[in-house]
């Protein structure tokens, strides 16, 4: 049987410690959390799933930009040497992000949705009647859509893995027993925008191989929680958009070079024959490449404020960024451990309230701390009302999560989504179950 996730590295409690002492620090780097809302309190901010908060580093990035260097790519001026700088790091920086082999394997746009749509119309022009796309009733609407698309577009059928709904995780027999010789495409999620569930993907890589599928990753869900790498993970493309780990909106895709540089795609004449110009289509939004390059300095600042006690490390891996970045996803994965044990734990105890996803303990690596819940007598609309009525942001409806709502019985109303991030805490917790308490 596969394992879906690693579990949590050494020493865990010392790195859930230090993320505690430092706390505070850390969401003073983020404005918004400090704002008075309703009831003149500052709200809680448990909508995560749907788009984090920024730190103050993304937003003095956006001015810099605006009034420094806003200018084109291409042109004899310093405004525009210092934007060509700013996309050559900000892509460099995120291949360090994803652990990608190289820079020019990172291809921005304005959201994953529509990467996936391009990704999906030039596999289609490599596929034939007969073929068969692998997808799951765990994933997004944005890694199906696109897929049923070009199923229908060119004649290919769709095959889906089903999930358990007991605990919402994938029903890996179901997903082994949809392949064959003819599949050409899997697309699936690492972690479940709805129930949370981190599937095992080195082991669907594997299935991919064995059938010669290209395999599709979406990782937008995974990136606020999870170090991501993407060589490790064995994909053949992967998503991630930076407003879901306290970025701007920017969606992201990796794609391994020789893909890039060979699939059709359209691109108008003037632009570059290889990747990743040959992808990017139109003028890019250089403020918001400007707000991820300050992103990437605000990981940089976590990892340096939560290890700031530890042997200095003078190795070459421990100076590379990618390593710096999976010192911070490591601590904040940690510290979301404890969050996510403590808000299932409380919400268990609260009469007329059901989760649906992992609720074992022992299991929590093989979630992200986004959880579901049902009330017996009111409504997934009514609960997120009553919340946000308290200054508590949550979500209701299927967030897009199609299939699973559906599978799962719930595709009328939805069900309410509690998404935790590392600027989260065990006090904001305590808000939200004292809340559900007074119903």
């Amino acid at each position: 049987m596969p394992v879906a996730s690693d579990r949590v590295g050494e020493r865990p409690q010392e790195a859930v410690g230090m993320m505690l002492n430092h706390i505070q620090a850390i969401r003073s780097q983020f404005p918004s959390l400090h704002l008075p809302r309703e009831n003149a309190l500052p709200a809680v901010f448990f909508d995560n799933p749907a788009g984090t908060q920024v730190p103050q580093q993304v937003i003095d990035a956006y001015t810099h930009h605006f009034t420094h260097a806003n200018a084109n790519l291409g042109g004899e001026f310093s405004t525009s040497q210092a934007t060509v700088a700013l996309v050559r790091t900000v892509r460099e920086r995120m291949a360090a992000f994803l652990n990608a082999p190289a820079a020019e394997e990172l291809v921005f746009g304005p959201n994953t949705t529509t990467l996936i749509r391009r990704l999906s119309l030039a596999l289609a022009q490599r596929c034939q009647v007969g073929d068969e796309i692998v997808l799951t009733r765990l994933d997004h609407d944005a890694n199906v859509a696109p897929w049923l698309a070009i199923a229908n577009e060119t004649g290919m059928s769709v095959r889906y893995a089903d999930l358990k709904p007991q605990d919402c995780t994938l029903d890996l027999a179901s997903l082994e027993a949809a392949l064959s010789d003819r599949t050409r495409i899997i697309a699936t999620c690492h972690a479940a925008n709805a129930p949370g569930t981190i599937n095992p993907i080195r082991w669907i890589a594997e299935m991919a191989r064995s059938v010669g599928a290209w395999f599709v990753l979406d990782a937008v869900q995974s990136a606020p929680h999870l170090s991501i790498d993407v060589q490790e993970l064995g994909c053949d493309f992967c998503f991630v958009s930076a407003y879901k780990f306290y970025g701007p909106h920017v969606g992201i895709m990796w794609g391994r070079r020789a893909l890039l540089d060979d699939l059709p795609t359209f691109k108008v004449r003037p632009a570059p024959a290889r990747a990743p110009g040959r992808w990017e289509t139109g003028g890019a939004a250089f403020e918001a490449l400007a707000g991820m390059n300050g992103l990437m300095d605000y990981f940089t600042w976590l990892a340096e404020t939560v290890h700031a006690g530890d042997e200095p490390d003078r190795s070459p891996a421990a100076r590379c960024e990618s390593e710096v970045f999976k010192r911070a996803l490591l601590a904040i994965q940690r510290y979301e451990r404890t969050l996510v044990t403590q808000l299932i734990a409380g919400l268990r105890a609260i009469p007329g309230i059901t989760l649906h996803g992992i609720q074992d303990p022992e299991r929590f690596h093989l979630r992200v701390p986004t959880v579901l819940i049902t009330h017996r007598e009111h409504p997934p609309k009514e609960l997120a009302t009553f919340l946000g009525a308290r200054g508590i942001y949550t979500w209701h409806g299927d967030y897009y999560a199609y299939e699973f709502m559906r599978r799962m019985g719930h595709g009328e109303r939805g069900m309410l989504r509690i998404g935790l991030g590392h600027y989260n805490t065990t006090t904001e917790i305590d808000r939200l179950l004292n809340a559900l308490q007074e119903l």
